[in-house]
């Protein structure tokens, strides 16, 4: 038994969500550095904002520097409430002016850069940002640069980032939803001529040998020719199979009709009373022979007919008639009784008038030879879009338990050799053919029906 595979669609959406997971845990990534970045600048601006209003606020008097530190410098510092604030104030001689002493100059050996600078340290246990300014002293009283070093605890900038960051991922998410619904939809569009292809083929009648014929893109044509390359090659199998069975047929037909004669001319011969009997055999297991042959001619006519030939209006009362006219001569020898009964308006099917009259006769044919003892009656009738045939007999008819197998080929053969186990399942098949179907009613301990139904043509179903 194969290896049961994932489908298709599966397959592609497990990938294309791989590849989604993928771009949007790069996107996350992506986002949470922007985001710390984007918060890094914000807050930078407002601590160098606070360094440089610091250092404007440095005065010279009388030689020696002063500060009044500003207001407004730590108000802009103190809008977030989250953070603390350190700052240290450097006169240019090095000696620290107001501040936290022990708050190290980040510029430490590298010099005093004149450009302002912000960098991450740590103070008293503490991840702080700090941000270094200087001012320019060039004037009698006092000449160099005075420091000024203002830092910031880092919780507010890391509040923000993950803010921005959960926005993101919030956008990140509603794009990969829709990224997904759009991908369920694309594949559902681009896989539907798999769907119909397999519906197609899936709904086809069983004997349908006809070529695939359906819209499908280019990458799916290789696999449609390889399937029409199968039915031709198929269809070549059983039409020489067909044709075995036909042609085995007629030529079995004539030297049983041969053999036939000859018994029949020795039942004139005196015979003893055991060899009668043994005549007899002979002569019904040649007629049992002789209806096999023929029913299997039948048979490879109805399916090669039932493929080749186009359906035409049939009127089914005048059809039925043929049928039974070809059928009496058989019922002369047990003196029965065939009566007909039409509806007064016609019946008219669309289907094949020798397939269906072949049916007809295989149906009067198994009442004549297992069922009616002196009667058979053949009914016509409408019930809504279906044609119905009923041949009743006045006979024990088949087991209720036989009924399904009866139908097969093969599928009940008489134990007494009257029968060759093709006449009803050569009816059921042309029924079926026709949009009918073969049933079977029982009528008190004597009487049994056949029905055969068919579809009416669409202007006569009222």
């Amino acid at each position: 038994m194969a290896r049961r595979e994932p489908s298709l669609f599966i397959r592609l959406f497990a990938l294309i969500s791989l590849v989604l997971v993928f771009g949007a845990a790069v996107l996350m990534t992506a986002a949470w550095y922007s985001a710390r970045g984007a918060a890094d600048e914000a807050y930078d601006r407002l601590l160098l904002g606070a360094a440089y209003q610091i250092a404007d606020a440095i005065r010279v008097q009388d030689g020696e520097p002063e500060i009044e530190l500003p207001v407004s410098a730590f108000e802009l510092l103190a809008l977030s409430d989250r953070d603390r604030i350190f700052y240290r104030v450097l006169d240019p001689a090095g000696r620290t002016m107001t501040g936290y002493e022990n708050l190290a100059d980040p510029a430490g050996k590298a010099g005093t850069p004149e450009k302002a600078q912000v960098e991450n340290a740590t103070f008293d246990g503490e991840i702080v940002r700090v941000a270094r300014v200087t001012r320019r002293f060039d004037d009698a009283q006092m000449r160099g640069d005075a420091v000024v070093i203002v830092a910031q605890t880092v919780e507010a900038r890391r509040a923000l980032a993950r803010e921005l960051t959960f926005r993101s991922f919030i956008l990140v998410g509603v794009m990969g939803a829709i990224a997904i619904g759009g991908t369920i939809f694309a594949l559902r569009h681009a896989l539907a001529p798999i769907s119909r292809l397999e519906r197609a083929i899936r709904q086809r009648d069983p004997l349908d040998l006809t070529l695939v014929s359906v819209p499908t893109p280019r990458e799916l044509a290789p696999f449609v020719a390889e399937i029409n390359r199968f039915i031709e090659r198929l269809r070549g199998r059983v039409e020489l199979m067909q044709q075995f069975i036909a042609d085995a047929a007629h030529q079995l037909r004539t030297p049983l009709t041969a053999l036939e004669g000859q018994v029949d001319l020795l039942t004139n011969d005196e015979v003893t009373p055991e060899g009668r009997k043994h005549l007899d055999r002979i002569r019904a297991r040649t007629g049992q022979l002789a209806r096999l042959a023929n029913q299997l001619l039948s048979h490879a006519m109805v399916a090669h007919r039932e493929r080749a030939v186009a359906g035409a209006p049939v009127d089914l009362a005048a059809l039925t008639r043929r049928a039974l006219d070809e059928a009496i001569p058989d019922t002369l020898e047990r003196d029965i009784l065939v009566t007909l009964h039409t509806p007064p308006d016609p019946l008219i099917v669309r289907g094949d008038p020798v397939n269906l009259a072949e049916a007809i006769k295989n149906i009067v044919d198994n009442a004549v030879r297992h069922g009616a003892p002196t009667k058979i009656t053949v009914r016509l009738s409408k019930r809504q879009a279906l044609a119905v045939i009923e041949v009743e007999d006045d006979g024990p008819g088949i087991a209720r338990e036989q009924w399904a197998r009866v139908v097969q080929r093969f599928g009940a053969p008489s134990s007494e050799g009257k029968g060759s186990g093709l006449g009803l399942s050569i009816a059921a098949e042309v029924a079926s053919a026709h949009g009918g179907a073969l049933s079977f009613m029982e009528k008190g301990s004597f009487g049994f029906v056949v029905a055969m139904s068919l579809s009416l043509q669409k202007e006569d179903v009222v």
